[in-house]
C-alpha cells in the first residue's frame, strides 16, 4: 500500500463509515489474494510481428491475406465500414454491434499492390495492405486518412523453450496475447472521443485508459479514466474525417501524439496514436466521411439511439437525501409555486431500505404508490436508482432469487464473488449472462408497480469499495460471457453495458406499449442502444463546469447522444454565479438534471436567492419553449445518428480555428450555444462558423468565420441562430409554431420537424422546410409542397 492508497483508504472509511470500512479493507485483500492464486502467473513471451505477406484469398467485400506469423481480415461493408482483424479475428461476437454483422460490399475487390502488397478497392474507401503488415485507410482519391503500422504481440509461452505452431505464428500454452499497434494521421489532425472524458473534448496528447473506474469521488479535467470509456476515436483533419473503433473490452491505454506541420527541415511530423491491450483480438473497425455520415455509418453498426420518452427532455431534479414523501412534495410544491417547470424528481439510495435494491424505506415513504400517482397527475414522475450489487443475506428476497436462479458471479472455484457496498457486503449479478439478464429484467416490475416512470443505474463500473488496489470485482472472477466463459478482465468494460440492456429489455416486456426511460453511469460502445448517461460525480467548481460539456460533446461523438450533468456539480454547494452559471448550460443540453452528493447543500433555483431565482427562472422557461426542438433533434438521433450536442465544427471540419474551439457547441444544426465557464464573466468572444448568425437576445447580427464578440450579462448565456434556420418551438397557445431566422439574400435555409407522436413506438414523420427572401419578406414553404401547416414567426430583420 502506497501513500495515494494510504489516502483513499482515510476517504472510503470516512464515506462509508468504520464499519463499512473495515469490510472493504477485508474485500480489497480478498480480491488481491484470490487474483494471485487463479490469475495466469508472469511467465516467458515472445514477441512477434505479421512477418512478410506470403500470399492473399479473395472473398467477398475484401479478402485474407497471409503473412509469415499472422493473418488479416479486411471486410469492407456495404455503407463503406472497413473491417480489420487480425489472427483470425472476426467481427462477432462483439457487444457494439447491433443484431447481425452488416453485409459486405459485393463490388469491393482484393487486388495485387506494389511491392509485393496487397489492396481493397471499393467506391467509398481503399485499403492498402504492405508486404509487412502496415494498413492504410484512404478516401476514393488517394488521400491517406490513417496508416496502422505493423503491429506487435506478446505471447505467453508456458514451460521454457516451447516450441511455436504454426496456427498464426502462436506458440503451445497460448491464451491471450497483449499487443499494441501503432496509428499514424495527419500532422494536421485532431483527436476526439475514447469515451467519457473530463478533459477535451479536444484530446491532447497524453495517455488515455479503457478502464471503468469510479473515480472514488468528485472528479475534474484531468482526472482519468472516468466511469465510461470506449475505445473509439473520432480524427478530423484537413484530408477527411474518420472514426475507428477496436473492438476489445479488455484493459489497455490509447497515447496520443499531435502532429506537427512543417517540422524538422520542412516536412510533417504525422500525429500519433498507440493502442495497447492487454488482452483480446486485435480487430477495428474505420468509417471515413463528413462528420455527419461517419456517426451515421457508426449508428448503422451499433444501433440507433434509445428515443428517451418526450418528458424526459424537460428540467428534472434530484438529490441524495430528500428524507422522505414531505420533502419530496416541498420540493415539487416549491416549483409550482414559483411557476419553474419541473417533469421529473429522481430518488437516491437514500430510499431504499437500508440500501437494498428494488425495496422501500416504508418509514420514510409509507405510500410511494400514491405519492407518485399524486405526482403524475400535477405533470411530475418519479426516477429511480438501481443499483447492481446486491447485498448477501439470505433473508433478502433479491439474494435468495438470485442464489436460485445462479444469477451471481463467481469465483475460480465456484463460489459467490464479494463485495462491498452501500448496503455492506454485496454480490454481483452477472449480466453477461442471458439468463440472468431476463431474471434481472423481470425485477423491475417492482420498480413500476412503486409508480416510477424511468432508472438511473449507478455504481455500475462495477464498484466495490476498496481502501486499496481496485474498485472493482476481482479480475480473475468468472463470467458466462455470452457462453463463451472468460474472466473480469474481459467482462469488466461491458458490465454496465450488459446491466443497462438487462434493463431495457426487462422494462420493454413489462410496458411494450411505452418507451423506456434508462440511463446509466457505465457502459461501452454501442450502449446508446438502451439510453443515455450522465457525468457521474462531478466536482463543484468552474473546472468541473467545464468537465460537464466536455463530456457531453465526447459522448456525442462516440454515438451516445442523450447525456448530461450533475447540474451544479456533485460534491459541494455552488457559489451563486456557479450555480447559475450551470443552470443556464444545463438547460441547452439533452439531459437537463440538478443533483448533489448529500452534504452539499440544495440544489433548488430559490435557494440561491431572488436574482438567481429569476435568471433560472428564464433558463427554465426557454428549455420549455425549446422542447418541440429538442424532440425533433431525438427522432434524428435515431434516425441519423447526429447527437443533439455537436463541435462547432461538425458542418465545417476543415476549419482549423473551429476544430481547436471547445468553449461552445451547436445544438442542433439551427443554434450555437457559448456557456460561460468562468467567474466574473459578463461579456466573452465566440468562435462563428461560416454564415450568418443572430444573437437570439438581442437580434443583432454577425457573419462568420471569425470570432466576436457577444455579451452575456449574468441574465443570460449567448446563443445565436442561424440566418435561415426553420425550428419547432411551443407557442403561446401550446402548440408548436415554427420560429425562422432571417435568411441572406440568395441564400435561403432549412429545417427538419419531427412531432410528437406520443411516449410509444410509433414510426416518426419527418417534416422538411425551406426558408428564402423575397424583396424586404421570408417566405417558408414544406418541401414536399403541402400547407406549412404551423404558424410562423420570423425574427432577425430588425438586427439587420
Amino acid at each position: 500500500m502506497d501513500g495515494r492508497d494510504l489516502v483513499r483508504s482515510v476517504r472510503v472509511v470516512r464515506a462509508v463509515g468504520p464499519a463499512q470500512g473495515l469490510r472493504s479493507v477485508r474485500a480489497a485483500w480478498r480480491a488481491r489474494r484470490v487474483d494471485a492464486q487463479a490469475l495466469p502467473r508472469r511467465v516467458a513471451e515472445r514477441a512477434r510481428v505479421p512477418g512478410a505477406a506470403r500470399g492473399a484469398e479473395p472473398q467477398p467485400g475484401g479478402g485474407l491475406i497471409h503473412f509469415a506469423r499472422s493473418s488479416l481480415r479486411v471486410r469492407v461493408a456495404a455503407g463503406g465500414a472497413v473491417f480489420c482483424g487480425w489472427d483470425g479475428a472476426e467481427p462477432e461476437p462483439s457487444y457494439a454491434l447491433a443484431g447481425a454483422c452488416p453485409e459486405v460490399d459485393a463490388r469491393a475487390v482484393l487486388e495485387p499492390d506494389t511491392e509485393g502488397g496487397w489492396r481493397v478497392v471499393s467506391e467509398r474507401v481503399m485499403v492498402a495492405v504492405s508486404r509487412h503488415g502496415a494498413v492504410e485507410v484512404r478516401t476514393p482519391g488517394g488521400m491517406v486518412l490513417r496508416r496502422e503500422l505493423p503491429p506487435r504481440w506478446w505471447d505467453r509461452i508456458d514451460g521454457a523453450g516451447a516450441a511455436a505452431v504454426e496456427r498464426a505464428g502462436q506458440p503451445e500454452g497460448y491464451e491471450a496475447s497483449r499487443w499494441v499497434q501503432r496509428s499514424e494521421v495527419a500532422a494536421d489532425a485532431r483527436f476526439f472521443g475514447l469515451g467519457g472524458r473530463a478533459h477535451g473534448p479536444r484530446l491532447r496528447a497524453g495517455s488515455y485508459r479503457l478502464w471503468n473506474t469510479d473515480p472514488g469521488g468528485a472528479f475534474e479535467p484531468g482526472d482519468d479514466p472516468l466511469s465510461l470509456t470506449m475505445p473509439v476515436q473520432l480524427v478530423v483533419a484537413d484530408a477527411g474525417t474518420h472514426l475507428v473503433f477496436h473492438d476489445n473490452s479488455w484493459d489497455g491505454r490509447v497515447a496520443l501524439r499531435e502532429g506537427v506541420e512543417g517540422a524538422g527541415s520542412g516536412h510533417d511530423r504525422p500525429g500519433t496514436c498507440e493502442v495497447r491491450m492487454d488482452g483480446g483480438p486485435l480487430r477495428y473497425w474505420v468509417l471515413a466521411g463528413t462528420p455527419a455520415r461517419v456517426l451515421q455509418g457508426w449508428t448503422a453498426l451499433t444501433g440507433a439511439p434509445a428515443l428517451p420518452p418526450q418528458w424526459a427532455l424537460g428540467y428534472q431534479h434530484a438529490r441524495w437525501g430528500f428524507g422522505g414523501e414531505a420533502e419530496v412534495r416541498r420540493v415539487v410544491a416549491g416549483y409550482k409555486e414559483r411557476e419553474l417547470p419541473l417533469s421529473a424528481v429522481h430518488l437516491d439510495i437514500d430510499h431504499f431500505d437500508r440500501h437494498r435494491v428494488f425495496t422501500v424505506d416504508r418509514e420514510r415513504y409509507p405510500d410511494l404508490p400514491g405519492l407518485a400517482r399524486e405526482l403524475r397527475a400535477e405533470g411530475v414522475r418519479l426516477v429511480s436508482i438501481v443499483d447492481p450489487a446486491v447485498k448477501a443475506d439470505p433473508g433478502d428476497a433479491v439474494y435468495e432469487g438470485g442464489a436460485a436462479a445462479d444469477a451471481f458471479v463467481r469465483d475460480a472455484r465456484g463460489r459467490e464473488v464479494r463485495g462491498v457496498v452501500w448496503p455492506g457486503e454485496s454480490v454481483y449479478p452477472d449480466f453477461t449472462d442471458a439468463r440472468v439478464r431476463k431474471w434481472w429484467g423481470g425485477l423491475y416490475a417492482e420498480r413500476l408497480a412503486q409508480g416510477f416512470s424511468g432508472v438511473w443505474h449507478d455504481m455500475n463500473e462495477p464498484v466495490s469499495f476498496a481502501p486499496f488496489g481496485e474498485s472493482t470485482l476481482p479480475r480473475s472472477a468468472r463470467h458466462a460471457l455470452e457462453g463463451r466463459g472468460g474472466d473480469h478482465r474481459e467482462a469488466h468494460n461491458v458490465y454496465g453495458l450488459a446491466m443497462a440492456r438487462a434493463g431495457f429489455e426487462g422494462l420493454c416486456e413489462l410496458r411494450p406499449d411505452e418507451r423506456p426511460f434508462l440511463f446509466s453511469r457505465s457502459g461501452w460502445a454501442g450502449m446508446q442502444r438502451y439510453g443515455g448517461t450522465w457525468s457521474g460525480d462531478v466536482a463543484t467548481g468552474w473546472p468541473g463546469l467545464r468537465a460537464s460539456l466536455s463530456l457531453v460533446l465526447g459522448l456525442g461523438l462516440c454515438g451516445v447522444p442523450y447525456s448530461g450533468p450533475d447540474v451544479g456539480g456533485f460534491s459541494t454547494e455552488p457559489s451563486r454565479e456557479l450555480y447559475l452559471r450551470w443552470f443556464q448550460l444545463g438547460a441547452y443540453l439533452p439531459l437537463f438534471r440538478t443533483h448533489s452528493a448529500i452534504w452539499a447543500g440544495r440544489r433548488e433555483p430559490w435557494e440561491y436567492g431572488i436574482e438567481v431565482l429569476g435568471h433560472a427562472r428564464t433558463a427554465l422557461r426557454e428549455r420549455q419553449r425549446l422542447l418541440p426542438y429538442f424532440g425533433t433533434l431525438g427522432q434524428l438521433a435515431r434516425l441519423t445518428g447526429a447527437p443533439y450536442v455537436r463541435p462547432v465544427w461538425w458542418s465545417s471540419p476543415r476549419d482549423r480555428a473551429l476544430r481547436d474551439c471547445e468553449d461552445a457547441f451547436l445544438l442542433g444544426d439551427a443554434l450555437l450555444v457559448a456557456p460561460v465557464l468562468e467567474g466574473g464573466v459578463t461579456r466573452r468572444p465566440v468562435r462563428l462558423p461560416r454564415g450568418r448568425w443572430y444573437d437570439t437576445a438581442t437580434g443583432r447580427a454577425y457573419d462568420g468565420p471569425g470570432q466576436v464578440w457577444v455579451e452575456a450579462p449574468l441574465s443570460r448565456i449567448p446563443v445565436l441562430a442561424r440566418a435561415g434556420a426553420v425550428l419547432p418551438v411551443a407557442g403561446a397557445n401550446g402548440g408548436t409554431e415554427l420560429e425562422v431566422w432571417a435568411p441572406v439574400a440568395g441564400r435561403g435555409g432549412s429545417g427538419l420537424v419531427v412531432p410528437d407522436a406520443g411516449d410509444g413506438w410509433q414510426r416518426p414523420t419527418v417534416e422538411r422546410f425551406t426558408s428564402r427572401r423575397e424583396g424586404g419578406r421570408v417566405v417558408v414553404e414544406r418541401r414536399d409542397g403541402g400547407a406549412v401547416g404551423y404558424p410562423v414567426r420570423v425574427r432577425g430583420l430588425e438586427g439587420e
